[in-house]
């Protein structure tokens, strides 16, 4: 189980939104600015992230958030192993289809392999909206710091 700690910003309708803290490793490290977690931190910070939580909360509460890395791994499956497969079998279903004679070959392949990718997005934003084959991995508050 993967483990942050985060502040309360926003409760709305029982829904948590909560900001990562800012690591203690990091504060004293010397490589910030070619670190790409640093880098990382620094945009992911800014934005709130809506978590699951069972906890009575308020504004300004330390909290810890957890996810599972079965779950992290499955959206990180869902997010960038489909869409490059998706890339790659539609570029060569086209390039087993089209005789490479046709003029704009090439062309035909490319486009195919594109659209087989807007597929691919489209097919994970129906999985995430439905929250279908529970690869919907949202983060949980489990205990208040």
């Amino acid at each position: 189980m993967l483990e942050e700690s985060a502040i309360v910003v926003k409760i709305d309708n029982g829904q948590v939104w909560v900001i990562g803290t800012q690591n203690n490793a990091c504060a004293g490290c010397a490589q910030k600015t070619g670190c790409s977690s640093n880098a990382l931190d620094s945009v992911l910070k800014k934005k709130p992230i809506l978590v699951d939580s069972e906890l009575a909360l308020k504004t300004g509460d330390t909290v810890v958030v957890s996810i599972e890395e079965g779950e992290l791994l499955r959206a990180a499956f869902l997010m960038y192993l489909l869409p490059v497969c998706a890339l790659f079998t539609g570029a060569g279903i086209a390039d087993s289809l089209i005789n490479h004679a046709t003029p704009y070959a090439d062309l035909w392949i490319a486009t195919s392999a594109l659209i087989s990718l807007a597929l691919a997005f489209l097919a994970i934003q129906k999985i995430q909206q439905y929250a279908l084959l529970n690869y919907y991995a949202r983060p949980v508050v489990i205990k208040k710091c």
